[in-house]
């Protein structure tokens, strides 16, 4: 059965905005369980704490939301937004490139941003006077957690609104489904990583409060080295949608541009979470002997910077494809 343009560009909004909403959902919900465990066991160790617990549990899985809260505006964007009076198939492209995009970039971030939720209420029950320092914490770690959910909103954002219309439909439309790929899906690694950290910060400072300069530190300095596979996969992202390809009907040509966001974006999965494994050690020991601090922060960065080599392999063969192949 043949379809006019008009109906393929309506098949790929209705389609990706299911798939946004679908996979963004899942993260936020397995981050917020996570919270919520983590705060029956801190009331049934300190049940007189269990009103200030609720709460931190609250605010924990409110942040942990937002990641599909970002899913569900890319969805209703996609679900009700105008189609051109002449559409191109490049359009359909880009949309379907939207809802991957998002879809893939919230599951990191929503589980990611549960550890420290949980942390933080354990942190309370342990000590109930270091609350606010406590939510703090959670609250920053957090908020760097949803910062690959955020490219991808930015990268479906781009996907959805620029016009595409002037560019050849062959090999366009897998360079512009590869840029989904590449930033949705290395969104993931560096979104769960950054929650490791964020969640050991929380356990640090609950056992040992004077730490909290010294584990705040370390957090930051760990999580920003998380994100960077998510960076990688938003470059090449970039790459994809402003670069202008000569038209081809070659088929190597698209499957070239399609697997350099593929590389990328699976690249990028593994070093984000090895990375935040690395930072949630390094922060989890500065909690318990301070005055190590500096050779943890030293050891943390070299591991990172070992795990980091992976997705820079990534990344160039992504830049081979786009680029020589």
């Amino acid at each position: 059965m043949a379809y006019d343009v008009e109906t393929w560009v309506r098949l790929a909004a209705y389609s990706g905005s299911g798939i946004a909403m679908g996979m963004g959902a899942i993260g936020a919900a397995i981050g917020e369980g996570y919270t919520a465990a983590q705060a029956s066991f801190a009331v049934s160790r300190n049940a007189d704490l269990s009103g200030d617990i609720l709460k931190s549990m609250l605010v924990g899985q409110a942040v942990a939301e937002s990641a599909s809260i970002f899913a569900l505006v890319i969805a209703i964007l996609l679900l009700f937004l105008d189609v051109p009076a002449a559409p191109s198939l490049l359009e359909a492209a880009a949309l379907f490139g939207a809802g991957l995009c998002m879809g893939f970039g919230a599951i990191g971030s929503g589980i990611g941003s549960g550890f420290p939720g949980g942390q933080a209420c354990l942190g309370q029950m342990r000590q109930p006077q270091m609350a606010g320092r406590l939510t703090t914490n959670m609250l920053i770690g957090s908020a760097v957690c949803q910062t690959p959910a955020i490219f991808a909103m930015v990268v479906s954002l781009i996907l959805m609104f620029l016009d595409f219309g002037r560019e050849p439909v062959s090999p366009t439309w897998a360079a512009l489904i590869g840029a989904g790929l590449s930033t949705g899906l290395a969104a993931i690694g560096s979104g769960m990583g950054g929650g490791f950290a964020a969640g050991a910060s929380c356990e640090a400072v609950a056992r040992q409060p004077e730490s909290v300069g010294p584990v705040t530190t370390t957090m930051l300095v760990g999580q920003a080295v998380a994100q960077t596979p998510s960076i990688f996969g938003l470059l090449i992202s970039f790459v994809l949608i402003f670069k202008a390809f000569p038209a081809s009907s070659s088929l190597q040509a698209a499957m070239a541009l399609l697997s350099a966001g593929i590389c990328t974006g699976f690249g990028g999965i593994g070093p984000g979470i090895g990375n935040g494994m690395a930072a949630e050690g390094a922060v989890r020991w500065v909690g318990r002997n301070l005055q190590s601090a500096g050779d943890l922060m030293r050891i943390m960065l070299v591991g990172q910077a070992v795990s980091q080599s992976t997705a820079i392999y990534a990344m160039v063969i992504s830049l081979v494809l786009i680029f020589v192949v």
